[in-house]
């Protein structure tokens, strides 16, 4: 069974999700027939890289408090240690992700895309390094496997894995995804948001089930 799940490194909810995902797929008979593909979303795609506080920077796009701001990132460092994420409330910049996402594209190539975003997730809501720094990206994606000189050559070509990532995002769109995190299920069933383990596990059984009757 074919699984796509959208998300962007930037988006708390996605790193919190993506484990939901994770632990519904593992309460699911029929996982190891499943196979999971991540594809691309920018929640920001006009940003610029920075050093503005992503508090501030999120609650004036969105038009809250900064005192209302934190509380959703003290939301969200909750929902994430509660399945054993770490989570940094506060600390990270606003910026780009196309250069992670390229990256990520990359990394499909060498069978290795899941550990590059795994990792970068982790650093930039557990480490609260900037996923925007070049250094920190060849680091991040030279632990996960990847050959630092290739790396090097991915991030200074910014021609490189651009497509992959463009037609993911339009593929979101002609599915009707505006947000992230966003999964679809043999693109016959559509899952968005933070759902819970279960719901994502009934999910995978109804697509399993229709799957098996068609």
């Amino acid at each position: 069974m074919h699984v796509e799940m959208w998300t962007d490194v930037a988006c708390p909810w996605c790193y919190v999700g993506r484990e939901h995902f994770r632990k519904g797929l593992a309460a699911f008979a029929h996982r190891d027939q499943v196979e999971v593909v991540q594809r691309s979303f920018e929640l920001n795609p006009r940003a610029e890289n920075g050093t503005i506080s992503i508090v501030d920077a999120v609650a004036e796009q969105y038009g809250r408090t900064r005192d209302q701001q934190v509380a959703r990132e003290e939301q969200a460092a909750a929902m994430a240690n509660a399945v054993g994420l770490e989570f940094r409330v506060g600390g990270r910049v606003f910026g780009n992700t196309f250069d992670v996402h390229r990256l990520s594209h990359f990394a499909a190539t060498r069978g290795l895309q899941s550990e590059v975003l795994d990792l970068a997730f982790r650093v930039n809501f557990a480490e609260e390094a900037s996923i925007y720094d070049r250094e920190t990206l060849v680091g991040l994606a030279v632990e996960a496997g990847l050959a630092e000189a290739e790396v090097r050559e991915v991030l200074d070509d910014p021609d490189a894995y651009a497509d992959e990532v463009r037609s993911d995002e339009r593929l979101a769109a002609e599915l009707g995804a505006n947000g992230v995190p966003f999964f679809v299920l043999e693109r016959r069933y559509g899952v968005s948001g933070v759902q819970s383990p279960a719901t994502f596990t009934r999910a995978l059984e109804q697509a399993w089930a229709d799957r098996a009757a068609a």
